[in-house]
């Protein structure tokens, strides 16, 4: 049996960390540590498809931020 069963019931939801990274994990479980709910779940497939749609830049917070410091320094 899968973490992630395909059913009509929610058994995914959506998590992000302190550096905006996505993941999805298990309804039934909590959230991994370092993790939160981002208010998102579905199936698998629907989280996934979520997440294209919402992480539409894949670096990491600080390193976003960092290069827009790098930018603004005239």
């Amino acid at each position: 049996m899968s973490m992630f069963e395909e059913d009509n019931a929610p058994s995914c939801r959506v998590v992000i960390n302190e550096e905006e990274q996505y993941s999805i994990w298990p309804v039934t479980r909590a959230c991994p540590p370092g993790w939160h709910d981002a208010g998102y779940s579905g199936s698998k497939r629907e989280c996934l498809e979520f997440i294209d749609r919402v992480w539409t830049d894949m670096r990491p917070r600080s390193l976003r931020l960092q290069m827009e410091q790098i930018a603004w320094k005239p």
